[in-house]
């Protein structure tokens, strides 16, 4: 009954919808009255403006799968499977993050501390589970990584963990 296009779109704002959903109930409940319901409607609307401004952030990872290759993240670590090139690297021995620019396509950069360099197209079948991934790297500026990913710009460093410190005598 409905297009396939209005589905699709739909589908893609569906975490949006669910958390305005979430906001209405909280403001009925706080016009409902009394203390008890209207502390109740307090936490969820927050709660649910919580969770609307992350999904709408998780909403920009989302792209047309236009690149080859599949992203994989389990348990900590991020893989990615291409025709040419792929690897895995864990989230913990991640030292650096780049947003960068070869050959017009638009790829994230990860490095470890090791030396080992992994890219995997922004527009890889998958790639917006990177989003939840990225969001456990320590300090990491979630609504900046997000905004790189909006503009077009070439290398653009993004996170890097700060250096193990020695330990004191």
């Amino acid at each position: 009954m409905i297009r396939p296009a209005v589905k699709a779109r739909l589908h893609r704002w569906r975490e949006v919808i669910a958390a305005a959903l979430l906001f209405l109930l909280a403001g009925w409940l706080f016009l409902l009255g009394g203390w008890l319901l209207q502390g109740i409607g307090l936490i969820l609307a927050a709660l649910a403006l919580g969770w609307g401004v992350i999904a709408g952030r998780r909403i920009r990872f989302l792209r047309g799968v236009a690149a080859p290759g599949v992203v994989e993240v389990d348990e900590g670590q991020v893989g990615y499977w291409g025709p040419s090139f792929g690897g895995f690297i864990a989230l913990a021995d991640l030292a650096e993050l780049r947003l960068a620019e070869t050959g017009g396509a638009r790829h994230w950069r990860m490095r470890t501390h090791g030396g080992d360099v992994l890219t995997i197209p922004v527009d890889a079948a998958g790639a917006e589970r990177l989003y939840d991934a990225f969001a456990t790297l320590p300090g990491i500026d979630m609504a900046a990584l997000t905004a790189a990913l909006d503009r077009g710009v070439g290398t653009l460093p993004l996170w890097k963990r700060a250096a193990p410190s020695l330990p004191r005598r």
